[in-house]
């Protein structure tokens, strides 16, 4: 890759985006572009061409999207199976007519049918019924990895799709209403020992496993993707190891000081029972994550407390 190329990266100011932005800069690229949702709302189909019209990236990574926890995905189907085809439609569209070379588009995990084989493998992909919490956003995001194989196909433009699992770090979203289930722990047990609270409520059972990626590892793993990886297929990015809603609550609490009690509240959605990914093919591209689960949280825990509380 072209170090003085310019690379757009779309939703730089998010989790993901973020992530990748600081990765990029350590790696020596020399002409990041990005704009804030205040300054590009890329919903805006006329607004997104003449942006990349003016740029022309020779690469755009898409970290742009609405994104959310369980209860913001089962509240609000609407606007995200809205927001996010019309955010991915008109970016891809934009890149397509000024050429783009090379692109990245991140999707999730979510994509996959509910009781897939564990670990999921790449090829399970429309093979069974969605979660139906958050079955509008996985619907959009199968749509794009659709359009990244269409653009492939038809134009013959190197474009590529990953399949990140649940992720967290710094700039996450760590709002009770909307944040995703490891932020919204981290928030819930410092409220709890801020407060001497007597109890923690889990929702749910606390029996679903889940796999958990810092965001650091996954801009790791985009730029060794964009450097090595070029076929239609999505490729899972992940850990390959998972552990139990329980268990992370409990080491949450670890890490947060907490120690009284922990509940469920069972009348709350698990959600997907298991969601691991098979990351074999990415692994055998070279690369492996390198931040532990309890170190991630533990440095998401200091940077929420210095951001946050």
């Amino acid at each position: 890759m072209d170090l003085h190329a310019p690379v757009y990266v779309a939703g730089h100011r998010g989790l993901v985006g973020s992530a990748i932005w600081r990765r990029l800069e350590a790696a020596g690229f020399t002409q990041l572009v990005g704009a804030s949702s205040s300054e590009l709302d890329l919903r805006d189909r006329t607004a997104t061409f003449a942006f990349l019209r003016e740029h022309r990236p020779a690469v755009v990574v898409d970290a742009a999207a609405r994104v959310g926890g369980i209860l913001a995905n089962r509240d609000h189907p609407t606007e995200f199976l809205s927001d996010n085809l019309r955010i991915q439609v008109n970016l891809m569209d934009a890149a397509l007519e000024v050429r783009t070379p090379r692109l990245l588009f991140l999707g999730s995990s979510c994509i996959y049918p509910k009781y897939a084989e564990q670990p999921i493998r790449e090829s399970s992909l429309l093979t069974g019924e969605l979660e139906p919490t958050n079955d509008a956003y996985a619907i959009a995001k199968i749509a794009g990895i659709m359009q990244v194989q269409a653009v492939r196909r038809q134009y013959g433009l190197r474009w590529i799709s990953a399949m990140p699992t649940n992720l967290y770090g710094p700039h996450d979203n760590f709002d009770p209403a909307t944040s995703h289930v490891l932020p919204a722990l981290i928030r819930r047990f410092h409220e709890a020992r801020v407060a001497d609270a007597p109890e923690v409520v889990l929702w749910g059972s606390g029996t679903p496993r889940r796999e958990f990626l810092h965001v650091d590892d996954l801009a790791d793993a985009c730029l060794h993707l964009l450097e090595q990886y070029d076929a239609p297929e999505p490729i899972n990015v992940g850990v390959g190891t998972d552990v139990s809603i329980r268990e992370l609550a409990e080491l949450v609490a670890r890490v947060v000081g907490y120690t009284g009690a922990l509940s469920n509240d069972l009348s709350k959605p698990d959600g997907t029972p298991r969601k691991l990914l098979d990351v074999s093919r990415l692994l055998a591209l070279g690369w492996k994550p390198s931040v532990d689960l309890e170190d991630g949280v533990a440095a998401t825990y200091r940077w929420y407390v210095e951001n946050h509380s």
